[in-house]
C-alpha cells in the first residue's frame, strides 16, 4: 500500500471509531487498539531505519511539548471567563472517566499519549501539511479540538517543530503534551481536559 495510506489510515480509523463506538471507556480502549494496530507498520519502518536523531527529537520535542501543555491548561486555571465563553466548544470529559477503574484509566492515558498523538502527527504534520500547506493544517488541527485557540497554538508549535527538527521531534512533543496532560488530569481531577 502507498505511504499516504499509512499516514492517513490511523487517524481516519480513530475518527470513524469515535463516531461508531459508544463514548465509553471500553469504546476508547477499542479505538486505541485498532488505531495502534494501524500505526505498527509506520513505527516499524521508523525503528528499522535506525530512529535517526532520536536524541535530537527528545532534546527539542520534550520542551516544546511541556510548553504546549502549559499553554493548554493555563487559561482555565485563572478562570478567564472570556476564554471559556469564546474559545472552548463542547464540554470535554467528565468525572465518569475517573469511575472507569484503574485499568481503563491507564488505557485512556496510553491511548491519548502514545496512540492518538502519533496518529495525529502522521496525519497533520506529515500528510496534511505536505498536501494542503502549513496554515490549512493549523486551521484543521484547531477545529478538531474543543479548545480551538490553544489547538491552533499547538498546531503552530508542532508544525514549526516538524519543519525545523523533523517529524520525530513533533511526535515527541505531542506525546509529551498528551502524557503530561493526562497525568495532570488524573492528579487534579480536572476531567474537562479529557
Amino acid at each position: 500500500m502507498t505511504k499516504a495510506f499509512w499516514l492517513i489510515a490511523p487517524y481516519a480509523a480513530w475518527m470513524v471509531l469515535m463516531v461508531a463506538l459508544p463514548a465509553t471507556a471500553s469504546g476508547y480502549a477499542v479505538r486505541s487498539a485498532a488505531t495502534a494496530a494501524l500505526l505498527v507498520p509506520t513505527l516499524y519502518a521508523w525503528v528499522a531505519g535506525g530512529c535517526r536523531g532520536i536524541l535530537k527529537s527528545l532534546k527539542w520535542g520534550v520542551p516544546v511539548g511541556l510548553a504546549v501543555f502549559a499553554v493548554w491548561i493555563l487559561p482555565e486555571q485563572f478562570g478567564w471567563e472570556l476564554y471559556r465563553r469564546f474559545f472552548i466548544v463542547g464540554e470535554g470529559g467528565t468525572q465518569s472517566i475517573a469511575e472507569t477503574g484503574t485499568v481503563l484509566l491507564a488505557v485512556r492515558l496510553a491511548g491519548s499519549a502514545f496512540v492518538i498523538a502519533v496518529a495525529e502527527e502522521l496525519f497533520f504534520r506529515r500528510w496534511l501539511m505536505d498536501f494542503a500547506g502549513f496554515w490549512w493544517m493549523v486551521g484543521l488541527f484547531a477545529v478538531e479540538h474543543d479548545r480551538w485557540l490553544v489547538g491552533a497554538v499547538a498546531g503552530v508549535a508542532y508544525g514549526l517543530l516538524c519543519l525545523r527538527r523533523g517529524l520525530g521531534a513533533a511526535i515527541v512533543a505531542h506525546v509529551t503534551t498528551n502524557l503530561v496532560l493526562g497525568l495532570w488530569v488524573i492528579h487534579t481531577g480536572q476531567w474537562q481536559f479529557w
